[in-house]
């Protein structure tokens, strides 16, 4: 699921590229997250009695941490090469992992990150440094999202966290960026960002949290190092963004770093459902 997630991600993000030259990166991710919010309500159809006031705000929290990843990670790909800005981005998800992960866990972070050095080259200092301002943003959100995924997933039966958590990034997203876009928009615009939408973030974004039921929060991280690589082969076939030697090597540790992470990291009392007792008992687990 983890796997699939990212090819969306990063597929999303490629194509995403023509529409952020017609109305913006803050429009691009604007337009995706309010069709996101609204397919989410349309197919959930959430019942407020079945939160529980904890995992009410944990869904909130997750969708202002949302916008603000699916923001500044677009405003990053506008300035910087796919691989490159998902790289940067990846530090989230590895503090993540180095913080939460126990015995072989960290040194796979401690591989996963000397991949990203290797994609991002900073001692060449020739990527823009609003970009990478930009991806570091995200990547700080995206440690924040693991996290809150997790916990919603664990309290929240099925999908439901995601009928919160998205409607919620659409109206930050709507206050942040809403006002200087809505004039632009065609019907062509509508209809494309209702196809990007359902491969970023619909379709990854219910994955991920499924996926966060069976793997720890550190392992997972560690597992997302595989999303440069993924961004590094598709900025290569869909956008010719030509990647250097090092680049290439990068990929071997990020992807090494991943399989380890995938081996190892299973959650024990993992489970489909997420009813309030059992989500309990796995928020404990995941602190412990």
């Amino acid at each position: 699921m983890a796997m699939i997630s990212m090819l969306c991600v990063q597929l999303g993000l490629a194509v995403s590229v023509g529409l952020i030259d017609q109305i913006g990166a803050e429009g691009a991710a604007w337009l995706r997250l309010v069709w996101a919010g609204a397919l989410m309500l349309l197919i959930v159809r959430p019942r407020p009695s079945s939160f529980s006031r904890e995992a009410l705000r944990a869904g909130i929290a997750l969708g202002v941490v949302t916008a603000g990843l699916t923001l500044l990670f677009m405003a990053a790909v506008a300035r910087l090469p796919l691989g490159t800005a998902s790289a940067l981005e990846f530090l989230g998800p590895l503090g993540v992992a180095v913080v939460r992960s126990r015995g072989t866990g960290r040194l796979w972070a401690l591989l996963a990150a000397v991949g990203v050095l290797c994609l991002t080259e900073p001692w060449a200092g020739s990527a823009d440094p609003v970009g990478v301002a930009y991806a570091l943003g995200a990547a700080a959100c995206w440690a924040a999202y693991i996290l809150l995924t997790q916990r919603v997933g664990d309290q929240v039966s099925g999908i439901a966290g995601l009928a919160v958590s998205m409607p919620v990034a659409a109206l930050v997203a709507t206050v942040v960026a809403g006002p200087g876009v809505v004039g632009r928009l065609t019907p062509e615009l509508l209809l494309a960002g209702l196809g990007l939408a359902i491969l970023l973030p619909v379709v990854p974004f219910t994955l991920e949290l499924l996926a966060l039921r069976r793997l720890t929060a550190g392992a997972f991280g560690t597992l997302m190092a595989l999303e440069p690589a993924f961004a590094l082969v598709i900025g290569f076939v869909a956008l010719q963004q030509v990647p250097h030697l090092l680049g290439v090597v990068g990929v071997g540790f990020v992807v090494a770093a991943g399989i380890g992470a995938e081996r190892s990291g299973s959650r024990e009392e993992a489970s489909d459902a997420g009813g309030a007792l059992e989500g309990r008992d796995l928020v404990v687990q995941v602190h412990q």
